[in-house]
């Protein structure tokens, strides 16, 4: 349980966040500018394509980009708001069998707002609202340069030594 205490702490250099009035998400201000988060899956896919592509992710179709977002079970997107202007900074999605397990899927943090905890704090979010559907087994497939970043959040590589196994078509 040492874990989960962990992630939701108030950590010294991590952000406060605090529910905003009739905000579904919570939200946090760096600088002259507020982050907030959201739960809602219609999301300009041309942004998010743009947000992909910044951090050199390949292109996928938007018609499957688009189913995936509205067959995933959890769907959050970070976004920076500087007066009336928002901009579309982070996005995640879950898919899930809605009782005990939960696999995350398209951690993506504009290279702008990288290492400024944001991400740390998107992850936050995903792993919270996870954790309120009372999913136990939270699991992510990620990038060799990445795994520091997710063991940081307390993820583990094979905890009992269980190998995935992938099939791809020839």
């Amino acid at each position: 349980m040492g874990f989960w205490k962990s992630l939701f702490s108030t950590a010294e250099s991590a952000p406060r966040l605090t529910e905003a009035e009739g905000q579904v998400t919570p939200s946090l201000t760096v600088g002259n500018f507020r982050i907030f988060f959201s739960t809602d899956r219609e999301i300009d896919l041309y942004e998010l394509e743009e947000l992909c592509d910044a951090v050199g992710w390949s292109r996928r179709p938007l018609r499957k980009v688009k189913k995936a977002i509205q067959h995933s079970f959890l769907v959050v997107s970070m976004w920076e708001q500087r007066g009336t202007q928002r901009r579309l900074i982070g996005f995640s999605r879950a898919t899930s069998d809605h009782a005990f397990n939960a696999t995350i899927w398209d951690v993506v943090v504009h290279p702008d707002y990288q290492n400024k905890g944001l991400g740390k704090a998107l992850m936050r979010q995903v792993i919270k609202k996870l954790r309120n559907e009372d999913i136990s087994n939270i699991t992510l497939f990620a990038d060799p340069q990445v795994v520091d970043f997710y063991r940081g959040l307390g993820f583990m590589t094979d905890p009992e030594g269980i190998k995935g196994m992938f099939w791809y078509p020839d």
